[in-house]
């Protein structure tokens, strides 16, 4: 059993009519087009911020443009009426709380008693899993338990003296409970729970899944006193994740000694298996240094986000600083491109991640994770972030962010800047190369022998996952195309040491499906993958018939796919 506290009152709220469980009443067109808008900008209501909410982790991780198929050929999105139950919990061992949000339909089917465990992707927050966990349990009557695992989007501004209280509102600190208040002594810009809680949140990623496990249960027994108690003995109780949740939901596995969970799915799982693959800090501080110059090399001439014209005179100041340190050799550019390619493949990584990596590398996510990673193992307070990054609320125009902005940070922020007015600013310099100093700190931590660097590395080694329990169903899918988690590094180690030490677990690797669901609507990139939603969905679907009526599970097993090119998706493709 895994202890948690509460930290906070449970907040009950009712969703009907025109404001559901699942799309806070927008409905599938309502999540395809722009954002909803606060009444009053500055001062949202909390009903505003939640339907923001869940538009907006809606859309940073599914794929709902018009060629997907959600809707269609995949996925449904039908109005779910009942309750949630929203706390903040807190492990007795944690300095900060994290984020625990039970759904339970009015149509709960207490005759086949269904919970859903769904840590957040990425650092997200609490709603973080909707698109997956949301989508697939509450029309078939299970009540899904969600959490930010110890991240999220609760950040504090420094400059008003305020954090987010519980129904996602901003509140002074001492004003109500608020998810994330850090300690010490005031300093300047915005602190971020994954940054600076100074917890090592993936640490505990497993037990923030158990704890959220126990508070669904007991939110069963508040809204159903007339069929309590609810346990792990008759309810059904499935953690499902993606990218940073599927690692949770295997990390909750190998934590789960208690039998509180039925079985796990887990999509793109961010996992570290001890003596396999690689850490990711690792490969993505490796990434931050090298594929801006390997992504010079003529293979990637018709890669989508290789070629932005903005980023090519910086890349080749990347290729010519990686050749004054010694990374890489070659007289010109096509030669260092060549040679920071060979280093990187050298290194595990395959051709289908390199050509999705391109995205990430455009999109300055590896700094941005770096970053922020470092300072979370670090155990870094706010106003020393390692390698001098540092986050401060920045609008559009350069200049501080205004109070709107601020006011939506719950809703709109993914949980790691930058982004929704939030800045990355630090470790750079004026040369043609300007990001080189920080990425190259970041990148001593995970090599040097500095007490800096041994902290990072004592705390990434706390992050490696365990075996299951024998007998626990273990199901995992992963896109041969994952260019943020590449399957070499992640999915594949993990199943492989199952496998060697007894296990059965059900791996489907994916051909074309690459970790962002939600940039296939982007002109160019579609026309190249497939979605990987509907594979979990179908895992969900061979799970629960596997626990309800004994159904075998499915074969492990590498699908057929096929690009939809400028068409519409067809189920065909997705060899399902």
């Amino acid at each position: 059993m895994t202890d948690f506290l509460l930290a906070s009152d449970v907040r009950e709220t009712a969703h009907r009519g025109d404001d559901d469980l699942l799309s806070a009443g927008l409905g599938l067109d309502g999540l395809r087009a722009k954002a909803p808008v606060f009444a009053v900008p500055a001062a949202p209501t909390p009903q505003e911020l939640r339907r923001r909410a869940i538009h907006a982790n809606w859309n940073g991780i599914a794929d709902l443009g018009p060629l997907g198929g959600y809707g269609t050929l995949y996925g449904s999105m039908p109005s779910v009426p009942g309750r949630e139950y929203q706390a903040f919990a807190k492990l007795p061992q944690a300095a900060v709380p994290f984020r625990v949000l039970a759904q339970v339909p009015d149509t709960f089917d207490a005759g086949a008693r269904c919970l859903l465990v769904a840590p957040a992707s990425g650092s997200r927050g609490v709603y973080g899993a909707i698109a997956l966990a949301g989508a697939w349990g509450l029309p078939r009557g299970c009540a899904v338990v969600y959490t930010d695992k110890g991240a999220g989007t609760g950040y504090y501004d420094f400059e008003a003296g305020t954090g987010v209280a519980l129904d996602g509102t901003r509140a002074p600190r001492g004003g109500a409970p608020l998810e994330f208040a850090p300690e010490g002594p005031v300093a300047e810009g915005v602190a971020v729970k994954h940054a600076h809680s100074g917890d090592n949140p993936e640490a505990d990623w497993g037990r923030h899944v158990l704890a959220a496990a126990r508070f669904g249960l007991a939110m069963l027994d508040r809204a159903f006193p007339q069929s309590a108690p609810f346990t792990p003995r008759n309810t059904r109780v499935i953690a499902v994740g993606l990218s940073n949740g599927g690692g949770a939901a295997l990390q909750a596995a190998g934590l789960d000694g208690d039998g509180v969970l039925s079985g796990v799915v887990a999509l793109e799982p961010n996992v570290h298996v001890e003596g396999r693959g690689r850490a990711l800090y690792d490969y993505a501080t490796e990434a931050a240094l090298l594929m801006p110059c390997a992504l010079l090399d003529a293979r990637f001439d018709a890669t989508p986000f290789a070629r932005l014209p903005a980023m090519q005179s910086a890349w080749r100041a990347r290729c010519a600083r990686l050749r004054e340190t010694g990374w890489i050799a070659g007289a010109d550019v096509a030669a260092q491109a060549a040679s920071a390619l060979e280093r990187l493949r050298a290194s595990g990584w395959e051709e289908a991640a390199l050509a999705t990596a391109a995205s990430t590398t455009a999109f300055d996510l590896w700094r941005a994770v770096a970053a922020t990673y470092a300072s979370s193992y670090r155990r870094a307070p706010t106003g020393a972030m390692p390698c001098g990054f540092r986050f401060a609320a920045v609008g559009a125009d350069g200049a501080p962010a205004d109070a709107a902005v601020r006011a939506a940070w719950w809703s709109d922020a993914s949980g790691i800047p930058p982004g929704a007015g939030v800045a990355l600013l630090g470790g750079t310099d004026a040369s043609p190369d300007p990001t080189w100093p920080g990425l190259d700190c970041l990148r001593r931590l995970w090599s040097g022998e500095s007490t800096d660097a041994r902290a990072v590395q004592a705390s990434i080694a706390a992050t490696v996952a365990r075996r299951p329990r024998v007998g626990l169903p273990v199901l995992v899918a992963q896109g041969e195309g994952d260019g943020l988690l590449p399957i070499a590094f992640s999915g594949t180690p993990y199943v492989k040491a199952l496998e060697e030490a007894g296990f059965a677990p059900v791996y489907w690797r994916v051909p074309h499906a690459q970790h962002f669901d939600a940039f296939l609507a982007l002109p160019g990139f579609g026309d190249r993958h497939v979605p990987l939603m509907p594979y979990g969905y179908a895992l969900l679907d061979a799970l629960w018939a596997h626990l309800s009526a004994g159904a075998p599970l499915p074969a492990s097993r590498r699908f057929d796919t096929t690009p939809r090119g400028t068409a519409a998706l067809d189920r065909g493709m997705l060899d399902l």
